[in-house]
C-alpha cells in the first residue's frame, strides 16, 4: 500500500489521517464547534495601534482581537505587491501551499501613518489563535483553488518549488498565461503538475468569482464580520491533499462519504473511484493502526526499530529533540554505530515533527559525530526528509556538538495542545513534589497552625491529604508523625481524602471538643 487518506467522522470532531505505507505521517483534527479560521477573510475594525510594536489590534468578531503587523498591511496593496515581488527571479518565493502564502515583507511606512483606531480593514487570517495570543492576520489576500492560488493584489505568476522539472514549470506558466486572466497574480500549486488549460480555467473562473463576491460584501457588510470562510476539513483535504499518488480515500461515515464524493466529483472527478466507504464495525483508526500512532505521538519518548530512541520536550521558547543510542550497542566501530542511529532517527524525527505539527524554533540534538563526512551525511538526510513537509522550514548546518537549529512555520495549534490539557497537579512542569518533601511541608504547616495566636485549644490535629501521601505518612513517615505529636503535645490524625485529585493539596485543622467540630 502506498499513500492513503482516512477520514474518521466523530460526534464532536472530524479526524483525518494520512498514511504512507502503514505509518501515519500527518494528522488533521477539526472540532465541529471550533473550525479552523486560517484562510478566512474578514472585515475588521482597528481597536488599537501600537507604534512601539509597529502593530495593531483588529476586532474581526472573535473572542480575542487579531494581531496585524505593519509588514502585513499596506495602504496601496497593488503597488506594494509589485514592489515586493520585483527584483527576484520570476518564481519569487513560490515554494507555497495554502499555509505558506504569507509573504516575507517589510512595511513601507510606520503603522501609525497607515492605520487609525476605528478604521475598517479587509484582512485574512494567516495564523490561528495560539495560547493567549489572538489570531495573526494579513491584508495580503490569497485565495486557494485546486491547482492555483489567486492573489488579487499581486502581478505575478509563480510555480511551487516542489515542481522541480524546469520544462514542466515553463509549460505550466505558458498554459496559465494562455487564459484570459483577471487582474492579480497566481501561484501554480504542486497539484497543477501535469495539468493544462482546462483545469486552470475552472480554477480561474471560481477564484475570480469568489474575489468579486468578497469585494461586494465589503461594501454591504458592517464590520466586524466574516466575508468568506474556508471550507470544512474534508473539503480542504480533498482540495489540498487528494492527488494521483493517493491510492485510496477511506471514509467511515455514510453522510461524510457522500459529501466527500461530491467534493471529489467537483474538484478532481478522475479520482472519484478511489473514495471508499468503510463499513466494518471495528473503528477505522483502530483497524488501520492510526490510533496507536496517535497515542505514540503524545509520548515524550519514541523508540526506533534498532533500539535507539528520541525524546521530545516542549519549552516556552522552543522544542528540543534528543537522539539517544538506547539499547543499540552496534557491532565494532563506535562511529558507525552513532551514524546508524542518527540516520535512522532522521526519518522518525521528521515524521514526529509533521505528525505533532511542531512549529517555531526546533533544536535537534543528534549523537555527537567526530567525522565531518558523517555530519554532512546526516544533514543531507534531514534536508531530504523535510522536502515533503508542506510547512515552510529553515534548517542550519549541524554544529560540531551535533546540534541542528531549525524553524518551522507555525500556523495552528500543535497536536499536544489540541489533544491534551495541562495537568492540574504539576501545572505543566512534568514533576510533582516527592512524598518526603510534602510530608515535611505538612509538618511545618501543623506546627504553624498550633503556634498561631488564635489557635483553637483542641487536643487533636486532623490532616487531610491525598491517598498517596496518607500511605507515606502511615508508613515511612509514621515515626516523624509520632515525634511531631510529642513536640506539639497533641494527637495527629491523618485522613486520606479519596475525592482529592491534587496530590500536593492538603488541609490542616484542629479538632475541638469531644465529637465536636473542626477548626
Amino acid at each position: 500500500m502506498g499513500k492513503r487518506i482516512v477520514v474518521n467522522a466523530g460526534l464532536t470532531e472530524t479526524r483525518v489521517g494520512v498514511q504512507e505505507g502503514n505509518l501515519l505521517t500527518d494528522l488533521y483534527l477539526e472540532r465541529h464547534r471550533q473550525r479552523s479560521i486560517v484562510g478566512s477573510v474578514y472585515k475588521g475594525i482597528v481597536t488599537n495601534v501600537l507604534p512601539g510594536m509597529q502593530a495593531a489590534f483588529v476586532d474581526i468578531g472573535l473572542h480575542k482581537d487579531a494581531f496585524l503587523y505593519a509588514g502585513d498591511y499596506t495602504t496601496n496593496l497593488g503597488d506594494y505587491a509589485r514592489a515586493m515581488l520585483a527584483g527576484g527571479d520570476e518564481e519569487g518565493d513560490a515554494d507555497v501551499e495554502v499555509e505558506e502564502l504569507e509573504a516575507r515583507r517589510e512595511a513601507t511606512a510606520p503603522i501609525e501613518d497607515m492605520l487609525r483606531k476605528g478604521q475598517a480593514v479587509l484582512v485574512q487570517v494567516s495564523k490561528e489563535s495560539l495560547g493567549t495570543k489572538g489570531a495573526r492576520i494579513t491584508s495580503f489576500i490569497s485565495l486557494p483553488g485546486r491547482y492555483l492560488v489567486y492573489m488579487p493584489q499581486a502581478r505575478h505568476i509563480g510555480v511551487s518549488r516542489r515542481i522541480r522539472d524546469e520544462h514542466e514549470r515553463d509549460r505550466l506558466r505558458d498554459a496559465l498565461r494562455a487564459l484570459s486572466l483577471p487582474p492579480g497574480g497566481f501561484i501554480l500549486r504542486t497539484n497543477a503538475e501535469g495539468k493544462g488549460e482546462a483545469e486552470f480555467a475552472n480554477d480561474v473562473e471560481f477564484l475570480s468569482r469568489l474575489w468579486a463576491q468578497i469585494q461586494a460584501r465589503v461594501e454591504s457588510t458592517a464590520a466586524p464580520a466574516a466575508l468568506h470562510e474556508e471550507g470544512d476539513l474534508t473539503f480542504r483535504v480533498v482540495r489540498d491533499l487528494l492527488s494521483p499518488d493517493v491510492d485510496e480515500f477511506v471514509v467511515d461515515s455514510k453522510e461524510v462519504y457522500d459529501k466527500c464524493v461530491g467534493y471529489v466529483e467537483a474538484l478532481v472527478p478522475a479520482l472519484a473511484g478511489r473514495v471508499r466507504l468503510y463499513e466494518d464495525r471495528q473503528p477505522v483508526f483502530e483497524t488501520l493502526g492510526i490510533e496507536r500512532d496517535i497515542e505514540k505521538a503524545l509520548r515524550r519518548r519514541v523508540w526506533l526499530k534498532s533500539g535507539g530512541y528520541i525524546v521530545i520536550d516542549h519549552t516556552e521558547a522552543l522544542v528540543s529533540i534528543d537522539v539517544n543510542t538506547g539499547k543499540y550497542v552496534g557491532k565494532r566501530d563506535f562511529e558507525q554505530t552513532v551514524l546508524k542511529i542518527n540516520l535512522e532517527s532522521v526519518g522518525e524525527v521528521v515524521r514526529q515533527i509533521r505528525l505533532r505539527d511542531l512549529g517555531g524554533i526546533i533544536i535537534i540534538d543528534f549523537i555527537d559525530m567526530e567525522r565531518e563526512e558523517h555530519r554532512e551525511q546526516v544533514f543531507k538526510a534531514l534536508r531530504h526528509a523535510l522536502a515533503d513537509d508542506k510547512a515552510r522550514t529553515n534548517v542550519l548546518q549541524i554544529s560540531e556538538l551535533g546540534l541542528v537549529e531549525m524553524t518551522r512555520k507555525r500556523v495552528r495549534q500543535d497536536l499536544r495542545s489540541l489533544l491534551s490539557v495541562q495537568c492540574p497537579t504539576c501545572r505543566g512542569s512534568g514533576v510533582v513534589k516527592a512524598e518526603a518533601t510534602l510530608a515535611e511541608e505538612i509538618f511545618r504547616a501543623v506546627r504553624a497552625k498550633v503556634a498561631a495566636p488564635d489557635a483553637p485549644p483542641g487536643r487533636e490535629v486532623v490532616v487531610r491529604v491525598h491517598p498517596d501521601i496518607a500511605r507515606y505518612l502511615a508508613g515511612d513517615g509514621a515515626p516523624a508523625v509520632e515525634r511531631l505529636g510529642g513536640l506539639i503535645d497533641r494527637k495527629i490524625t491523618v485522613q486520606a481524602s479519596q475525592n482529592q485529585a491534587d496530590r500536593e493539596a492538603y488541609e490542616v485543622r484542629v479538632r475541638v471538643g469531644g465529637a465536636g467540630g473542626v477548626q
